[in-house]
């Protein structure tokens, strides 16, 4: 009885000691839950709040006087918001499935233990994650030797393959896909490629996901490159147009005779801070909305890379 009774003291002990910890882990990430959506709530409501009542009042979690000119402004510039809409779209879409095609071939060239030269390409994969050749000479070799300036794959091929989601797949194939699957295959005839594309990619959907989520991200929010190659605004990104329409009011102004607008008009009428609010909306709403349906595979890919790494 004494025994019986102990058992269950220890086990009512263990319970509130799980209940503790469950309520207090609640706590924390609700506190985190807010710390991220504050953020974006006040983010919104200024894109929403007139440029008055924002230089009168300041930010506000909710907008004191509410009004869409931020997004009719940015629905002025409609001939360049949807060609830039266009290329950002073309690039992610191209970036993402070139890229993914890359590193995981890769990927699964190096996590093969009878590859001869897995060593030597493993040190090329890891090498650019601790020393980086540097801008002038990325610049150089992309712009001159490949001849990439003012081309729409100087946007997609500098950022293609990277040695971080390399590693990710290396891990994953090589924990995940059973040596005896790929010899048995190779006993029936099968060649690499065949083996690659019917056997390991139909089984790698996390990792897959994974990586390319990774990538549209990367494509999706990048206006360094458009920087960096691009003269002609009709190859700009999104990103890297709307950039400059926040950054650069003379490139407003370019389109200011189109619109039937002065330039000096147009400087007094734009809603400067509403319209940067606005335009981080209208960058981060197309991921956040997809990204649920990543979430799933995103995750279980990114677990195996971190235990059996």
């Amino acid at each position: 009885m004494t025994t019986r009774a102990n058992y269950r003291t220890g086990l009512d002990k263990f319970n509130r000691i799980g209940t503790a910890a469950n309520v207090f882990f609640h706590a924390v990430f609700i506190l985190l839950t807010v710390v991220c959506l504050v953020p974006i709530l006040v983010v919104l409501s200024v894109s929403l709040s007139s440029e008055d009542s924002i230089r009168h009042s300041g930010y506000h979690l909710f907008p004191k006087v509410l009004s869409g000119e931020a997004y009719y402004y940015i629905a002025q510039q409609g001939t360049m918001i949807s060609r830039a809409l266009g290329v950002s779209v073309l690039v992610t879409a191209v970036g993402t499935v070139l890229g993914v095609l890359l590193t995981t071939s890769m990927g699964y060239v190096i996590s093969r233990p009878n590859y001869k030269l897995k060593g030597l390409l493993t040190w090329v994969v890891f090498i650019p994650m601790v020393f980086n050749g540097g801008l002038v000479s990325s610049y150089y070799i992309n712009s001159n030797l490949l001849g990439l300036k003012d081309t729409v794959w100087a946007l997609i091929l500098p950022l293609a393959v990277s040695s971080f989601n390399v590693i990710i797949c290396k891990t994953f194939f090589r924990s995940t896909i059973p040596d005896g699957l790929i010899e048995s295959a190779e006993i029936d005839g099968a060649s690499q490629l065949r083996i690659f594309f019917s056997i390991v990619i139909p089984i790698s959907l996390p990792v897959l996901a994974t990586i390319g989520l990774f990538l549209c991200f990367s494509y999706w929010n990048d206006w360094f490159q458009s920087m960096l190659y691009i003269n002609d605004q009709n190859l700009f990104s999104l990103q890297a147009l709307l950039n400059s329409l926040m950054s650069n009011v003379d490139a407003l102004a370019k389109n200011a005779s189109s619109m039937g607008i002065s330039y000096a008009e147009l400087v007094a009428t734009m809603p400067k801070e509403s319209a940067r609010m606005a335009v981080a909306i209208v960058i981060v709403a197309p991921v956040a909305a997809a990204y649920p349906f990543f979430q799933k595979y995103f995750i279980s890919g990114l677990t195996v890379g971190a235990v059996k790494g």
